[in-house]
């Protein structure tokens, strides 16, 4: 018997301007496809956990559409961009203890418009009731003396976070733009990227300011469609359609950090307790690690989480960037379908779905020569939760 859970099936819509599909719709097809990828039929899922874009009561829903019935499992989870690493978690617990035999674990989002920009399609809207204009944000108490001070989005509130390491430890917009080229790179490889046209260091520096210190190229895309992964047991796996990849860790970390004086905030994450959780679990240590993907909604989530995980020390992430480590040819290949900064940006499912693509050597011309242990990332909220799996082509302790 093998012992473990592992994800046997990668369902990937059309990603990027693809409109006339409903999230639910695009999560639906999402689903089908990763139980198709599996070898699977969708009468064999009995457990399904969604994650945003779908609004109302997504799972009831969501499976109203598929015709699942009489499941085992069935929630919503919400931890912003650290959601797929926890979800795969549950899944992976869940079929363990035979909670469910098959997860299948969702996220699906169309937030582009026709002729309208990507940055109008993130606009954080009141409740309703509330007396604030459509389109206004309503803040409370400490909030409120951040928005007025000009702090209304979250491009904002990062761009704090990277100012703040910059001025602890030295970091430059041109580390970060290393981190750009490097991501843009590996997108280059990548048939389903968005954004494949190769960029320099100078492209970087004179793209425009979207909050100072972080230029365009520093900032992830928006994009419509939908990701899926089915899980089940690594016994069962053995006899499925695809290669399986082996969940030998998980952990997840929500620091808290407030953003006032005094706080870690933009200096750790909660890379710095789900990492280490998660590599005792599978019994690892970042020196095992082949192959990183990780939540680049910004370059310098990129760039802190190395430093938390302990590729190198706190304040050289900037250096270890600007090294060539990260790219095509470097010692630690990152992101290597692109990313969110230039492949699609799907939340977690970003990081996952490319762990699950090299853990199967099934990259292509993007394929990592070496990936026995590939670390996945997931940063939620502005740096306020954290999930980390280790996944593996080879069944956990062989």
């Amino acid at each position: 018997m093998v012992d473990g859970a592992s994800i046997v099936g990668l369902g990937m819509t059309e990603l990027g301007r693809v409109y006339g599909r409903s999230p639910r719709r695009l999560a639906a097809d999402a689903v089908r496809l990763a139980v198709a990828d599996a070898g699977l039929a969708l009468g064999d899922v009995d457990g399904l956990l969604v994650s945003h874009g779908m609004g109302g009561s997504p799972g009831i829903e969501l499976a109203d559409t598929l015709g699942l019935r009489d499941l085992r499992l069935l929630a919503k989870m919400e931890a912003f961009g650290a959601t797929a690493g926890a979800m795969v978690s549950y899944a992976a617990m869940s079929v363990l203890s035979g909670t469910a035999s098959t997860v299948v674990c969702v996220f699906a989002d169309a937030p582009l418009k026709p002729e309208q920009s990507a940055g109008s399609a993130y606009h954080r809207n009141a409740p309703a009731g509330s007396g604030v204009a459509p389109g206004k944000a309503e803040w409370y108490g400490f909030g409120g003396m951040t928005a007025a001070l000009g702090f209304r989005s979250v491009n904002a509130f990062y761009a704090l976070a990277a100012q703040r390491h910059m001025a602890r430890y030295g970091t430059t917009s041109e580390q970060l733009g290393a981190i750009a080229v490097s991501t843009r790179a590996w997108a280059a490889r990548n048939p389903l990227a968005q954004m494949r046209e190769p960029i320099t260091l100078a492209d970087h520096q004179s793209s425009r300011w979207v909050a100072e210190p972080l230029h365009l190229l520093d900032c992830c895309l928006v994009s419509n469609g939908a990701i899926a992964v089915a899980v089940t047991t690594a016994e069962r796996a053995r006899d499925l359609a695809q290669p399986p990849v082996h969940v030998w860790g998980w952990g997840q970390g929500h620091p808290g950090h407030r953003k006032e004086r005094g706080s870690e905030f933009g200096l750790t994450t909660g890379a710095v307790t789900s990492g280490p959780i998660a590599m005792k679990m599978a019994g690892v240590t970042v020196d095992d690690i082949d192959v990183c993907q990780l939540y680049d909604c910004y370059t310098y989530t990129v760039l802190v989480s190395l430093e938390d995980y302990g590729f190198c020390a706190k304040g050289e992430g900037g250096a270890f960037a600007a090294s060539g480590a990260l790219g095509p040819g470097g010692a630690l290949p990152t992101n290597t379908g692109g990313g969110q900064l230039s492949a699609y940006y799907m939340w977690g499912m970003t990081p996952l779905s490319e762990a699950v693509i090299q853990a199967r050597g099934h990259g292509g011309e993007r394929q990592a020569d070496k990936h026995d242990v590939v670390l996945v990332s997931g940063n939620g909220g502005i740096l306020d939760h954290h999930s980390t799996l280790i996944v593996s082509p080879h069944p956990k302790g062989i």
